[in-house]
């Protein structure tokens, strides 16, 4: 680049659009080109900065041992902060090959020192991290829960006896160690049996207390480890329906049952048990309040460092847990028994962190009796009731409340061949979207029963590959020259122009 080139690339960087002419001049002459290969470390955590770096191509990754902290691109700089405090606290790594002009450290401090406006930039830059890990730190307990590990909470040692012994005599041994859940061993095996068990087995079925305690036990055990998260604890006992978990330690030796109980406990202590809320609440308000919690959540866990993913995963979990509820407390009893209603798109394949638009849709049996009438009256208020809980209306109206999404099992499987046959965007976008559903109330095998027939049908159309992969460049790249991205009205749609490609590739 000649000088002048050079000159309009740094005054297009903030804050070096505000230097004057003198000071804008003495940098350009103190600036000097590197070239980066991919995956070359530019500044090592530990390190004496010398340089300032201006990004002429390429892309950087600031990171945190195995955390990316930021992302650098062309028409950015780094690391101001280490050249201010002489000393790197992160890696600066490159993600493809990087072209950078880099200043001096000692010309960058002697400008910073001589222009106040200029310095006042970036130590309000320093400030502003500074106190954001201040109120990080204010999340910090929080989201303790979140990285605490399963041996941190309260484990009930194991009351383990044979199961030839009496209910009678169980129950007495429960009563002496304060146990409210005992294990039965029956040759290799262990089993479960609950306070609970009692109300539900021997009253019900009418048992004697001289009958033997095998009869109350559950083989279905669910296991975690002691050096699991805690979280990941919630999340079993959330998917599976149950409130024990049995524990072992790293060489599967029995430690003792982990209850909801104790997990409600370490639980309340530091962020609120949303998904026992979202059990326990009796109608839309209740449901609705604990809703509204998930952001904390959200914030609680990026404060405490939780890697993206788990937060995901969680926040899938309890969103599912909401729309389940949801669906059970406004649906008729004859629709929760012949329906299922599925979730498809980014909450099908449960990447939502934060609360997206609905995707939804109700496949119904076909000798579902449930009127038109009744069931227009119930998709509307379904709707309604989560754009209420802060779930947006989708855009392309695939939700509930369009009937084109509420369909009885062969009316689906009709329509899933006329998309197959028309090969057109339109119907390959809804194969897509289908394609990601899971179930998340009512008779779940409605849904295993149209996507088992989507399968056969595409394993004999071997051109539908070929039309199907097309829609992955419906929406162009937003890239121009110089890999510079060209925004609409000064917004970029990350979603158009790269998820969509990625997620449908």
């Amino acid at each position: 680049m000649s000088l002048l080139e050079q000159k309009s690339f740094i005054k297009g960087i903030p804050p070096f659009d505000k230097l004057d002419k003198n000071s804008l001049d003495r940098v350009v002459e103190n600036l000097d080109i590197i070239y980066f290969a991919k995956d070359e470390v530019v500044l090592a955590n530990g390190r004496m900065p010398e340089f300032l770096y201006f990004i002429i191509k390429g892309v950087v990754q600031e990171r945190d041992e195995e955390e990316v902290v930021s992302l650098i691109s062309t028409h950015e700089l780094f690391d101001p902060v280490s050249l201010i405090e002489n000393h790197i606290k992160h890696d600066f790594v490159t993600v493809e090959e990087s072209i950078c002009y880099i200043l001096p450290r000692d010309i960058f401090l002697e400008i910073l020192h001589d222009d106040r406006s200029f310095e006042q930039y970036f130590f309000q830059s320093i400030s502003q991290k500074l106190n954001s890990v201040i109120e990080d730190d204010r999340n910090k307990e929080l989201a303790n829960f979140m990285v605490s590990r399963v041996k941190d909470a309260y484990i009930q040692k194991p009351l383990i006896v044979d199961e030839s012994l009496s209910i009678y005599d169980a129950v007495k041994q429960m009563k002496e160690q304060r146990s409210s859940s005992l294990l039965v061993k029956k040759d290799d095996k262990l089993a479960i049996v609950t306070d609970a068990d009692f109300k539900e087995k021997l009253v019900l079925k009418r048992l004697s207390v001289d009958d033997k305690i095998v009869k109350l036990a559950s083989f279905d055990l669910v296991e975690i480890d002691e050096n699991d998260f805690l979280f990941n604890a919630q999340l079993k006992m959330t998917k599976n329906g149950i409130k024990r978990l049995v524990v072992r330690d790293s060489d599967k030796n029995l430690v003792g049952i982990l209850d909801q109980i104790s997990l409600i406990s370490f639980f309340s202590s530091h962020t609120y048990a949303i998904s026992n809320e979202i059990d326990l609440a009796e109608d839309l308000k209740e449901l609705k309040l604990a809703s509204e919690k998930l952001i904390r959540i959200i914030k609680a866990l990026h404060a405490k460092g939780v890697k993206v993913r788990y937060i995901a995963k969680l926040i899938s979990q309890l969103n599912e847990k909401i729309f389940q509820k949801v669906f059970n407390i406004l649906a008729p009893s004859e629709l929760q028994d012949s329906s299922c209603l599925i979730v498809m798109g980014s909450e099908g394949r449960r990447e939502q962190i934060l609360k997206t638009d609905q995707d939804n849709a109700l496949i119904l049996l076909d000798e579902c009796k449930v009127s038109d009438i009744e069931l227009r009256e119930f998709t509307k208020v379904f709707t309604d009731t989560l754009i209420d809980f802060g779930y947006p209306k989708c855009s392309g109206f695939i939700m509930i409340s369009n009937p084109e999404w509420v369909m009885r099992e062969s009316e689906f499987k009709e329509r899933l061949l006329e998309w197959i046959e028309k090969k057109d965007s339109d119907s390959f976008m809804k194969i897509a979207i289908l394609y990601d559903a899971i179930s998340v109330a009512g008779e779940g095998r409605l849904l295993g029963s149209v996507k088992e027939f989507l399968y056969k049908k595409i394993e004999i159309d071997s051109a539908l590959f070929s039309h199907f992969a097309k829609a992955a460049l419906s929406f162009e790249t937003p890239l121009g020259l110089f890999t510079k991205f060209v925004v609409d009205h000064g917004e970029l749609d990350i979603k158009k122009g790269g998820l969509f490609a990625i997620v449908h590739g």
